[in-house]
């Protein structure tokens, strides 16, 4: 019986260069596979960001637009305004008042020396007062003419923003209210 080990034992001329190439290739399919996991990782990363800005944002501005109305409306008279600044007598007979700064993008509460911030990352608002009678055919009201003390409506809006990884991508969009002063004029 006679055995040929030089052909069983040695490879073949075109199979010396296979395993390099299989190696080559699972490394390139490896190589990709964690790109698009980096990839898919990232953009779930920025996206749930987004959403969490986006969800705190509009929560922010929800506590804040209650707040403001709940003070409008409880409140005896406008003392005095601009479209920074809103000065309310309270129902107390204290001094109740809103400020927007634009630098600190914020609109601050100040009651009885006691100031909290109702807003941060604002980036506009303003108020506007109105009076009682409403224009015909329309939801607008008639904007005071006289004193602010002749003020039965409070018009706010404003609009805040936030940034996620240094670019602005979280936009909350604008937000208004007109608020009816109950006691006044009743």
């Amino acid at each position: 019986m006679v055995c040929n080990l030089t052909s069983t034992n040695r490879p073949r001329r075109h199979d010396t260069g296979s395993a390099l190439l299989e190696a080559v290739m699972a490394i390139g399919i490896t190589g990709l596979l964690v790109l698009t996991l980096c990839g898919v990782s990232l953009f779930s990363g920025r996206s749930f960001a987004a959403l969490f800005n986006y969800v705190d944002l509009d929560d922010c501005n929800r506590l804040a637009m209650d707040q403001l109305t709940r003070d409008v409306r409880e409140c005896n008279r406008v003392k005095s305004y601009t479209t920074n600044s809103l000065t309310l007598e309270d129902s107390d007979g204290f001094d109740l008042s809103y400020n927007y700064s634009a630098s600190g993008r914020t609109l601050t509460r100040v009651k009885a020396g006691t100031s909290s911030v109702l807003l941060h990352d604002c980036d506009l608002f303003s108020f506007s007062l109105g009076q009682r009678n409403v224009v015909g055919g329309t939801y607008n009201v008639y904007p005071v003419a006289a004193a602010a003390s002749d003020a039965k409506l409070v018009n706010a809006s404003w609009k805040c923003s936030r940034t996620i990884f240094g670019q602005k991508q979280n936009t909350e969009n604008v937000q208004t209210a007109r608020i009816v002063i109950r006691k006044q004029g009743t």
